[in-house]
């Protein structure tokens, strides 16, 4: 089992989170709530409204987000559904766990404030403008910035008209 830092659209209550726990692919488990150590820009971009970490330490806040325990299939779904290694790319972060929410089969159970690795997806590739823009230490697909998530489901929709329409 792997850990991974999910601080976006995967998190609880975000609107992706329920992939998390979609049997078909693979299997995770909540287990603690967590910060980074350093800190990091956590943007919102695109015309979809996209949060993106920035691979560049010390700039921006420390970002909030959970650590999951995911089995191999989960981490090959993870990896495809974040764009693997064109958009975004996943290395190892250090975090602070704020609080423990693991079952513990097998697993150290770590009080808060203690210090732990997981791999996040964040990325080295982007636009030039990206690093001035807002930064956020926590997202919520749903927060008072008013930038709308556009789903998955609704860009490949809004694709498919435009084709028909051609």
């Amino acid at each position: 089992m792997t850990r991974v830092f999910v601080y976006g659209t995967l998190k609880r209550g975000q609107p992706n989170n329920y992939r998390m726990f979609d049997t078909s692919n693979g299997k995770a488990e909540l287990i603690a709530s967590a910060s980074t150590t350093q800190k990091y820009p956590l943007i919102i971009t695109t015309q979809h409204n996209i949060p993106f970490l920035l691979n560049i330490p010390g700039q921006g806040h420390r970002v909030r987000g959970e650590i999951y325990k995911v089995d191999d299939k989960m981490l090959e779904f993870l990896d495809d559904f974040e764009s693997v290694p064109q958009m975004y790319q996943r290395t190892l972060v250090k975090l602070e766990v704020e609080e423990w929410e693991g079952k513990g089969e097998g697993e150290e159970r770590l009080a808060g404030g203690s210090m732990t690795e997981a791999f996040v997806y964040s990325t080295t590739t982007y636009q030039p403008d990206w690093p001035s823009l807002q930064s956020y230490g926590s997202y919520d697909a749903y927060g008072d910035h008013g930038l709308q998530y556009e789903t998955r489901e609704a860009r490949e929709r809004c694709s498919r008209v435009a084709e028909e329409e051609d």
